[in-house]
């Protein structure tokens, strides 16, 4: 019963981590940099901090599931 759960929130924590990538800004970092256009779109919104930080709350949750689950400490 438990590890059916666990997996439940495995589950969403791998689809939330695609999404979230998919909605973080494009940074520029590609060919651009070489002509220093870098610099211009580096600002931080509020809105990108908490992405940001959403995103890196459900990698560490799946993560320690991964870890969990795969390890087979449940039973």
């Amino acid at each position: 019963m438990l590890v059916n759960i666990l997996t439940g929130v495995w589950v969403f924590s791998a689809i939330g981590i695609v999404v979230l990538v998919l909605l973080h800004s494009p940074k520029g970092d590609g060919l651009g940099s070489l002509g220093g256009q870098a610099q211009l779109f580096t600002s931080n919104k509020s809105a990108e901090v908490t992405l940001n930080r959403v995103t890196w709350t459900l990698t560490i949750l799946f993560m320690g599931l991964t870890t969990v689950l795969s390890a087979g400490w449940l039973g």
